[in-house]
Parts: structure tokens; C-alpha cells; sequence
């Protein structure tokens, strides 16, 4: 029965994202699934969070300002998330829904908050920091940089990243009294959210300043994350060729995962 309502609920959320542009059909059926697994192997701690940042990152993904339409030219993917991003925002939670299922442990709790909290950092930061009127500069070397660029950061999008990641860790220590799990002090799994979220945030930074695959447009020049910059394919210019986009959020969620585990441990 956990299964069939986690599937309703699901496909209901999916769908109306689906609806409103925020995810694509391979995005949806993607996230549909993953919904589906978090709800059915967990309960509503694990499907309450992920429901928290989809919610909150698909609200933040329609944003309008001037320079949006231009500054998505140049990433590999869009506001309309495809099952790519979908399970790298998700997959590694549902992993750890699927692991304390089977083998029950307080650390996959602590792991997925991290995770959780770095994802929506992430997102945060990205949607709410090219608001900024002040041009970002780069996490390396402190150098400006155009809006947009990988590895660039402003304060706006940095109490952006703080947000989202305070945001996950208080909803966990509601969400965790609702489904009856083990108590921890609404301060430590704050912090849990804000550490790992930021970790993971400026991990994100550092990759895409570094080892990100970044691509050379034909036409203008520009240096984008996309396959494609002005109507034409681009070419390799610089970082590891099969550092993705989707890889860099899979490695940097690894990272706040790790940072938030830390903190439990330390002080649960």
C-alpha cells in the first residue's frame, strides 16, 4: 500500500511539474520512480525533504530577470530538468533510502541530509545569485567574472546556498518527528543542513573552476557548458571530458554528504 500511494503521489507532483515546464517526460517518468522509492522504501522523512527542494527549486526555477534567458544559453541544461538531472539531484538519496531499508542505520540519515542540503544549495545559489547586481567573482582567485560562468560566486548566491541548506536541515528535524525516528536537537541537524549544503556548494564551485568540462562556442567564442552556443555544436576547451555537469552534482553531493556525517558524528 506504501508503494501504491507513493506512486499516486508521485505521479500527481510529477505530472503537475511536467505541467508547468519544470520538468521534461524523461525528467518526470524520472522522477516519478525516484518518488515512488523514497516513499515506498522510506517514509515521510525521506519523501518530505525531496519534496522540500523539488518544490522550492521548481518555484525558484521560474525567477524572471533580464539576463536569464541569455545566461541558460550557456549552461548544459536548463530550467526544465530531464531524467539526468533528476537523478543526479536524487539518485544518491534514493540509494540511501534504499540502504537504511535494508541495512537500518542513523548515519544514511545524517548522509542524506547532507546530500539533500548540497543540491539545494546548489540550486539556490544558481537561481537566486544571478539576481545579484554585482558582477560574481571566481571561487580560485577572486578575479570577476561574467554571470553565469562555472566556478563563480557572489555574497547574494552564497546566503542563497546558507538558505536552502538551513532550509533542509529544520524541515528534516520536523519531518523526522512526524515519522517517528530517533530524536536529535533541531540546532544540530540545522547545521548538519547548513555545513553540508554549503560544503557542497563551493564544491560544486571549485569542480566547475577546475576540472569541469567546459566547451569553446565556434561562433562567439564563449566559453559554455553546453553541446551547442548560437545555432552550432562547440568544442572541447578545457577540464576533464567526462566531468559532466551531472557529475560534478553527483561528487559535490558526496561532499556535503560527508560534511553533514561528520557533524552528526561529532555531536549526535
Amino acid at each position: 500500500m506504501l508503494w501504491f500511494i507513493g506512486a499516486c503521489g508521485a505521479l500527481f507532483v510529477a505530472g503537475v511539474a511536467y505541467w508547468r515546464q519544470s520538468l521534461s517526460l524523461s525528467g518526470m517518468l524520472a522522477a516519478v520512480m525516484m518518488g515512488t522509492i523514497y516513499f515506498g522504501a522510506g517514509n515521510a522523512f525521506w519523501f518530505g525533504i525531496l519534496l522540500v527542494f523539488f518544490i522550492s527549486s521548481s518555484l525558484l526555477s521560474k525567477l524572471r530577470h533580464d539576463n536569464k534567458a541569455e545566461l541558460e544559453l550557456t549552461y548544459a541544461k536548463t530550467g526544465r530538468r530531464d531524467a539526468g538531472q533528476v537523478f543526479a539531484n536524487g539518485g544518491i538519496g534514493m540509494l540511501l533510502v534504499l540502504l537504511n531499508a535494508i541495512f537500518p542505520m542513523e548515519m544514511w540519515g545524517f548522509l542524506f541530509i547532507g546530500v539533500m542540503a548540497t543540491v539545494t544549495s546548489d540550486t539556490w545559489a544558481t537561481e537566486i545569485g544571478t539576481l545579484s547586481k554585482k558582477p560574481p567573482r571566481s571561487v580560485l582567485t577572486g578575479k570577476v567574472l561574467q554571470a553565469g560562468a562555472s566556478g563563480a560566486v557572489s555574497l547574494l548566491g552564497t546566503l542563497a546556498a546558507a538558505c536552502g541548506g538551513v532550509l533542509i536541515g529544520a524541515a528534516s528535524w520536523v519531518l523526522r518527528a512526524a515519522s517517528s525516528m530517533p530524536g536529535h536537537s533541531f540546532w544540530l541537524l540545522t547545521l548538519a543542513g547548513l555545513f553540508g549544503g554549503l560544503a557542497g556548494a563551493f564544491a560544486d564551485s571549485v569542480l566547475g573552476a577546475t576540472v569541469q568540462r567546459m566547451n569553446r562556442c565556434t561562433v562567439c567564442g564563449r566559453i559554455v557548458e553546453g553541446e551547442s552556443h548560437c545555432g552550432a555544436p562547440t568544442v572541447h576547451a578545457r577540464g576533464w571530458r567526462w566531468m559532466s555537469n551531472d557529475a560534478v552534482n553527483t561528487i559535490s553531493s558526496i561532499i556535503g554528504a560527508a560534511i553533514a556525517l561528520l557533524l552528526g558524528a561529532l555531536w549526535g
